[in-house]
């Protein structure tokens, strides 16, 4: 059986982009469906098709948000909590790969390194695959220390 990984790297590898393929990822936790995944996160690629944010954290993001739920009696202290969780997200991205603009990233020498070490293990060579891999690695960071 596939992991999570594995199945982000089959979906991009199938055309899907950056963003619906850590949402579709993560639709066993999401409650998504792989078709809302896909639609979902459709118009992210290639940064919302400005080449600025990288759609991987707009996936992880997005990830991140479906896995706190909103809670509707406290809706600001929810907005300050997943914008919270936003912002690390891009900290640690950032600190990876230096940046969080998707043109920059595709024009950087992105390789898999002990900074992206499942990208590394699932030997890796696709910038956008090291990017969604390295994206999902964050994402099961902070959850292993909300746990």
């Amino acid at each position: 059986m596939m992991n999570r990984f594995e199945k982000a790297a089959e979906y991009h590898h199938k055309g899907f982009n950056c963003c619906q393929a850590i949402l579709a990822s993560y639709m066993d936790l999401t409650g998504l469906t792989e078709q809302a995944s896909f639609d979902m996160g459709g118009g992210f690629g290639a940064g919302a098709q400005t080449g600025e944010l990288c759609g991987a954290i707009t996936g992880a993001v997005m990830t991140l948000g479906l896995l706190t739920p909103v809670d509707r009696d406290d809706p600001v202290g929810s907005k300050r909590r997943t914008g919270a969780l936003a912002k690390e997200f891009q900290k640690r991205f950032r600190e990876r790969f230096g940046e969080l603009r998707c043109r920059p990233l595709l024009k950087s020498a992105i390789q898999a390194s002990d900074e992206t070490p499942v990208a590394r293990d699932m030997g890796l060579t696709n910038r956008c695959d090291i990017l969604i891999i390295t994206a999902m690695e964050i994402i099961e960071e902070m959850r292993s220390e909300q746990a």
